[in-house]
């Protein structure tokens, strides 16, 4: 069995794998980490492979911890991946963003392929029927953007996500929440629109934490699984064994 955690910039999500069968998803924070990779393995006795993507500030020393039991990987740039990578810095891609590339490659072979990732950040990433990686784009995702309208404003408020009631928005909370969530959605489906003007035999895969979200609102066609992440970086480290 593998475990495959991943630390993005708000929370740690970690998957248990028995093969290509994913068993059961965990969300916690990272003052957790440690409780919870125990409590995991409590459960999971027959876990021997523990597989790190990070884009968070967890250091590497807590995962370390458990050297003693598990066989520790943590996934880096230097790793085998089943593209080529045309980013002009390409040092600095983001794992997460290089581990999303390889399973849209690992799970629609021979396609042009756009991963859409909305967490904190939203993450286009582009991947083409050749297997090039070609880059993409970064936006702030809905939780950064209601709280850059807090944090920037004299007098707006912070507001949780939410719905909008109307697209005309008849009150201050109303138009934030449709400035921001209608915003955002036609922000996806202009990208969408775009890409596809240019590339056929296309598709489109959003996955990241608010996939459930803007999945039934968005206009176009998509492939939708909150879980990519964690499907793509087990299938990134059996990549990885098979090829170092």
């Amino acid at each position: 069995m593998i475990l495959v955690v991943d630390v993005g910039n708000t929370r740690i999500k970690a998957a248990v794998f028995e093969g290509a069968i994913l068993l059961e998803i965990f969300v916690f924070t990272k003052i957790e980490l440690e409780k919870n990779i125990k409590n995991i393995l409590k459960k999971f006795q027959k876990v021997a492979h523990l597989v790190v993507s990070s884009v968070g500030d967890v250091e590497k020393q807590s995962f370390l911890a458990f050297d003693s039991v598990l066989n520790i990987s943590f996934v880096t740039n230097d790793d085998p991946f089943p593209f080529q990578n045309k980013y002009s810095t390409p040092k600095t891609l983001g794992i997460d963003r290089m581990v999303l590339a390889a399973g849209a490659v690992f799970q629609f072979p021979n396609q042009n392929r756009l991963v859409i990732d909305a967490g904190t950040c939203i993450t286009y990433d582009f991947i083409d029927d050749q297997n090039n990686y070609l880059g993409g784009a970064i936006t702030p995702g809905l939780r950064l953007r209601y709280e850059s309208l807090h944090n920037n404003t004299a007098k707006l408020p912070l507001l949780a996500l939410e719905s909008p009631k109307e697209l005309i928005g008849n009150s201050t909370s109303n138009s934030i929440h449709s400035g921001v969530v209608n915003g955002l959605v036609y922000e996806i489906d202009g990208f969408i629109t775009e890409y596809s003007t240019r590339y056929s035999n296309f598709i489109i895969i959003l996955t990241g934490g608010d996939t459930d979200f803007l999945a039934k609102r968005l206009k176009n066609t998509i492939f939708a699984n909150s879980n990519f992440l964690m499907e793509s970086l087990n299938q990134t480290f059996q990549y990885k064994i098979k090829n170092d």
